[in-house]
């Protein structure tokens, strides 16, 4: 390894923690909702500060919505590709699952930003 290597994985490690003290990095803090929308508009909302549990029902099917550890995702849902209940929860703001069968998005609001890619 050469010294330049050395000082890049510092300066990495030192960008990273500043990162996550600042916030950017955590999950959704207080005040952080899932909003659920169907076919565009807004049916529920959900806050990320209290696990519960919520169940979406349209003409088109259903999805079980559950909100734990300040995250939340589709538990079940009866949609023929599951594309939504396979998707990893979500915490931070503008993070979303989206169930294209059922036209149903939910969106992460309020909280903490999260970051997609640092660019030098």
């Amino acid at each position: 390894m050469k010294k330049g290597d050395i000082l890049v994985g510092v300066a990495v490690l030192v960008l990273a923690g500043v990162l996550y003290g600042s916030g950017l990095l955590r999950p959704s803090q207080a005040g952080a909702v899932a909003v659920v929308y169907v076919d565009g508009t807004e049916v529920h909302r959900l806050p990320l500060s209290v696990n519960d549990q919520w169940r979406l029902e349209t003409t088109q099917g259903y999805n079980e919505i559950v909100v734990e550890d300040g995250a939340v995702f589709v538990e079940e849902a009866d949609c023929r590709d599951g594309v939504c209940v396979d998707h990893a929860p979500v915490s931070l703001e503008k993070e979303s699952i989206v169930c294209l069968p059922h036209k149903m998005v939910i969106e992460v609001e309020g909280g903490t930003a999260g970051v997609d890619a640092v660019v030098q």
